[in-house]
């Protein structure tokens, strides 16, 4: 399918791994230029290596900046003064009992997963209403909608993704820049072999049965009662950041396995 991305130039926050790089090699394979963030210069280096290999035809970089920090919000800036797709996909998150959780941490979770997005969107939205096309796309969670309650600091920022990419949508009113947000599910990233790992190591259930056994126990209202897959993200992601896609705007946009109950 042709997205007509060709020559966009796409910033992806946390694009070295996970959900992150499956975007950004979607974006590739669409054609668009992509840059690779991520806090390791070797491991950024290596994802553009990668891309500049199986995409030849594009022209991937990359800047190892961490975005959470004014510094490397500057140093981003500098190198990077306008895109055309920005994918505020970085985040972080831990499952955490709420009596556990210190102010320090409630802070930590709101400047990485709300104030770094925001302050990239402030910074590039004005010059996407001067060239009259943009798409900025806010990466959340089912978490944002139905807290499972197992990491609420989490949740939090995540729900607050969803307000500010539909406060931002309303600055671009008669414009071709859109500003939306994708709610993933549970998705099978390291982060989440991680934690499953965690889980099930000592449980002596064989490692081909964990995926099942966390959706039944723990992701019970899902429908399709497995994890997405990364790549599945990067691709509906794509879409939503093409020109093809200019009827999404302010749009809080689900892909989550029918894990959430509710129609609206």
């Amino acid at each position: 399918m042709d997205l007509h991305l060709t020559g966009k130039t796409a910033l992806i926050t946390g694009s070295t791994k996970g959900i992150g790089k499956a975007i950004a090699t979607e974006l590739a394979r669409e054609g668009a230029d992509v840059i690779i963030n991520g806090r390791q210069a070797s491991v950024v280096e290596h994802v553009v290596q990668e891309l500049t290999t199986d995409f030849p035809t594009t022209h991937p970089r990359g800047i190892a900046a961490d975005i959470a920090q004014s510094a490397d919000q500057q140093k981003l800036f500098t190198q990077v003064p306008q895109v055309d797709i920005l994918i505020n996909n970085m985040g972080i998150f831990e499952p955490m009992a709420y009596q556990e959780i210190t102010d320090d941490v409630w802070r930590k979770f709101f400047d990485v997963n709300v104030l770094a997005g925001n302050a990239l969107a402030k910074f590039y939205l004005p010059k996407m209403l001067a060239q009259d096309f943009g798409r900025i796309i806010f990466i959340a969670s089912e978490e944002a909608i139905m807290p499972s309650g197992e990491m609420p600091q989490y949740s939090m920022t995540k729900s607050m993704n969803l307000s500010l990419a539909k406060s931002l949508s309303k600055l671009t009113v008669a414009t071709h820049v859109t500003v939306n947000t994708i709610m993933p599910g549970s998705t099978l990233t390291e982060g989440v072999q991680a934690m499953l790992t965690t889980m099930y190591a000592d449980s002596g259930l064989p490692r081909d049965q964990w995926e099942a056994d966390f959706m039944k126990n723990h992701r019970s209202r899902s429908q399709i009662q497995r994890l997405i897959r990364p790549a599945e993200i990067g691709r509906f992601t794509a879409f939503v950041a093409s020109p093809d896609a200019s009827s999404f705007s302010g749009e809080a946009l689900r892909l989550n396995g029918g894990l959430v109950p509710t129609i609206m």
